[in-house]
């Protein structure tokens, strides 16, 4: 998920995806600590995915909180 697909999201659905995202990350990490992954570039790209999330919440936040 880029960039791009975040920010068309509305804020309640990036929660719902952060939350999933969380999940999964975790699951990953148990999983490749028991046996590797076949792709372990994949917990990369989940840590950023959820980075990408948190980036756009925050700015999000900081922007309603400036308008007032």
């Amino acid at each position: 998920m880029n960039y791009n697909e975040i920010k068309d999201l509305s804020s309640d659905e990036i929660k719902e995806k952060l939350s999933f995202e969380r999940e999964t990350l975790a699951k990953m990490k148990l999983n490749h600590s028991i046996s590797p992954l076949e792709n372990p570039k994949s917990l990369g790209a989940s840590r950023k995915n959820i980075a990408r999330m948190l980036t756009e919440l925050r700015k999000r936040e900081l922007e309603t909180s400036n308008t007032k």
